[in-house]
């Protein structure tokens, strides 16, 4: 193709995605740039699993390739900094308040719901929906196919692999975390969480990955304590770097201030307890 833009990257592909629906003609572009990439994340959001002309695909790696730059560029997951140094397990533990998607790891974990084809919702700030909008449509597809296969929702505590396409990272860990009633979690609850960690743990080490981040699985909208996810997440982790993995690093991506407080504290206080053990 042509040089093009990437003001024209972004027209053309609100104009193809509005040339698929019934009801695109309707539709009115906005004239500023956000505007328009919000509508283009919403029409890329709401777009089934289907076929995507190679051309739109060339048009769309390149204007991802663009805004990944244009949102500051990948952040290499291997270089952020140690909990603690001089511990054999913490040494390879990282926290990183940051967005997920900026993240060049070998692969990161993405929150899916049981339907494993992302977040359906227009602009909606979830997990899901901020690594199907970044990695581009061709996730979507990706995802359709391994439900199709598997030809049932996908249980909670597994874990299944896509690569990653326009995201700096190499791979995209989907797994289905525990919903929690009235932020009470049962003791079903705490164990299917700590499968999860566990599940894309193992999957990690089974693949010789060097480095695996970590959202927080279940919090937000699924409605699983913040503090008691950590906790879970902590122990899992480090169970798996002492015992099995002596040379996979492991970064802990959180999003809120207060979550990376949580994670500090609860960090703080392994650092502590390991010294003395």
């Amino acid at each position: 193709m042509t040089f093009m833009t990437q003001d024209e990257r972004r027209r053309y592909l609100i104009q193809a995605l509005l040339a698929e629906r019934a009801d695109g003609e309707k539709i009115a572009v906005p004239r500023s740039a956000s505007d328009q990439r919000a509508l283009l994340r919403a029409l890329m959001n709401v777009r089934p699993p289907a076929p995507v002309a190679p051309e739109a695909l060339a048009v769309q790696d390149a204007y991802l390739a663009e805004r990944l730059r244009e949102r500051g560029g990948a952040v290499d997951a291997a270089a952020l900094p140690p909990v603690d140094a001089a511990d054999p397990a913490l040494s390879r533990v990282a926290l990183w308040r940051g967005d997920i998607t900026l993240l060049a790891a070998d692969a990161i974990v993405n929150a899916a719901n049981s339907q494993m084809l992302g977040c359906f919702v227009p602009g909606h700030h979830c997990i899901d929906n901020a690594i199907h909008t970044y990695a581009g449509m061709q996730l979507r597809l990706d995802c359709a196919r391994l439900m199709e296969a598997q030809g049932h929702e996908e249980p909670t505590g597994q874990v299944k692999a896509t690569p990653a396409h326009n995201l700096p990272s190499g791979l995209v860990f989907h797994t289905v975390g525990p919903i929690v009633r009235d932020s009470r979690p049962t003791p079903r609850d705490e164990v299917l969480l700590a499968r999860c960690y566990r599940a894309c743990l193992a999957e990690a080490t089974r693949r010789g990955l060097k480095t695996l981040a970590f959202c927080c699985i279940s919090t937000g909208i699924f409605g699983f304590p913040q503090e008691e996810a950590t906790r879970i997440a902590l122990d899992a982790v480090l169970e798996h770097l002492t015992h099995t993995d002596h040379r996979l690093k492991v970064i802990f991506d959180v999003f809120l201030p207060s979550d990376e407080c949580i994670y500090q504290e609860l960090l703080d206080g392994a650092r502590t307890a390991r010294r003395r053990a």
